[in-house]
Formats: structure tokens, sequence, C-alpha cells
């Protein structure tokens, strides 16, 4: 089981937890591709330059509370639920272009043109495909821990961490969700556990076989906009977005888990101000 886990961790990046909103205001559309209807919670001064948040894969919008509280004072804020998540539906698939898809309708439904994108974990590779997709609509582009990138993983190594999934899936993803909480806050703990045991199956190894195959490289060096990626120790690797891109800054956030707007978010709120603040000047 070890190297099963240990082919997890050099997977990519995976998942989170599942809780409702704490507010929510806002339905959504149909994107011709893929005619899914996305839970979106929208809310705050509408003539402000949006911030978009989307999370990790087995979570939901409500992993930004803090963020939409704090952003919401003086800014439109809104946190989407990713195909299969949340209040969500899944589609025929999981593939990051899809999801993609999902919400530059959403957006465009509400005639959000331009826009600054937050994407935590799988919701990372979400924003790198939306913003390689539409570089002038993107404000700017900020990764929180992102997914690498999973296509260097041997495919012996990938084939061996799915049919372990099949096999041993609660073994596997309850060991990698531990070890990715180490150095969590004991209540985000307590949390995200619980939580990932709640989310399908089909909805975890759905999410992790798509970062297998994205190609976040392309999307990345094509968008030239403002851009960062905040990582923790556990992003810190060969395979991470900022490792495999040039010209991709970084900052590392010490003393906390994969989820690290939940452990501390004072900290992320002020990343996420400067962020926007750069991007406004």
């Amino acid at each position: 089981m070890k190297h099963v886990l240990l082919a997890a961790a050099v997977a990519v990046d995976v998942l989170a937890g599942c809780t409702n909103p704490t507010r929510s205001t806002a339905m959504s559309t149909v994107s011709p591709a893929t005619p899914l209807r996305l839970f979106v919670d929208d809310a705050g001064p509408q003539d402000t330059l949006p911030v978009v948040f989307l999370h990790s894969a087995g979570g939901d919008s409500s992993h930004f509370a803090d963020q939409l509280v704090h952003l919401r004072l003086t800014r439109r804020a809104l946190a989407v639920d990713l195909r299969g998540h949340g209040r969500s539906p899944r589609g025929s698939s999981f593939a990051i272009d899809d999801a993609a898809a999902d919400v530059i309708a959403a957006l465009a439904a509400r005639g959000i043109e331009r826009f600054v994108l937050v994407g935590h974990s799988w919701g990372g590779a979400v924003a790198v495909a939306i913003a390689g997709r539409l570089p002038a609509h993107v404000a700017g582009l900020l990764l929180l821990d992102p997914a690498s990138d999973g296509r260097l993983m041997p495919k012996q190594v990938a084939d061996g961490l799915m049919s372990s999934l099949e096999t041993s899936y609660e073994a596997v993803v309850g060991g990698y969700w531990a070890s990715m909480l180490e150095g969590a806050r004991p209540e985000v703990r307590d949390r995200l556990m619980p939580e990932i045991q709640s989310v399908p199956h089909d909805v975890v190894t759905g999410t992790l076989a798509s970062l297998l195959t994205f190609d976040p490289v392309t999307p990345l060096s094509r968008y030239s906009g403002p851009k960062r990626s905040v990582i923790t120790r556990l992003n810190d690797r060969p395979d991470a977005y900022h490792r495999v891109v040039e010209g991709l800054p970084v900052t590392r956030v010490e003393g906390t888990g994969h989820w690290l707007q939940l452990d501390k978010p004072v900290e992320i709120n002020k990343a996420v101000d400067a962020f926007v603040a750069e991007v406004e000047r």
C-alpha cells in the first residue's frame, strides 16, 4: 500500500471536501458544448472587477467562504460548484476542458467579460484551461496549491494508481487525504476527512483521471497576463506548474496543509488582495 500512496502523491494534486455554501445567491447556465447547469455563489458590488473562485476536486464553493465574506466588503466575488460537485450536476466526463467550458458559459450568462480567476488544486487546472482559452478576458490568474502536470507520471504508475482506486478505494483515498492534511489545523482535518467519504467514488476517480492527461503547459504559456502560484510544501516538486512553465512567479506558504485557504484564511485573503491590487494597477 505504501507504493500506492506514493504514486498518489506523485500523481498530481487531488481533491477536497463537500459542504454547502454559507450564502447562495445565484444559479447558472447551459454551455452548448457541455450542457450543465452550474451552481454559482455570486454577490458583492456589481460595478467592480469580479473575482471568481474554483475549488478542488471533491470540494465545493464553501471552501472559499472566508474569502467571499472578505472580498464582498468591496467587490463582487463568485465561487462556482464545478460539474459533479456541491449543487451542480455531473456530466458525462470530468475532463478539464469540459469543466472550463461550463464556467465560461456561466460567467457569460452573467455578463461578466473580465475577471480575476483563483483556482485551488483541481480548480487550478480548470482555471489554467480558462485562461488559455480566454486570455484577453482573464485579468489575472492566481493559483492556490494547484494540480501538477500529471502527464509526467510514468504510464505504468498512473495505470497502477487508477487500478488501485478500483480495488482499494477507501485505503488509497483515505491515506492520500491524510497525507495532504499534514500540517493542517485540527478543525480543518476534522472537516475534510469526513467530507471526502461522502463524495461519490466516480467523482474522485474521474477528476484524478482528468489530471493525468491534461496539458497545463500550453495554456499557461499562452496566457501572458498577471499570474502567480501560491503553494505549500506539498507542491514544491518537479511536476509542479511553476517548475514546468517558465515565468510563473511562486510564493510558498508554510505551516499549512493542502487546503491553505481553510488553514490560513487571513493570510490567503491578504494574498488575494495583493494580487488583485497588482492586476488593477
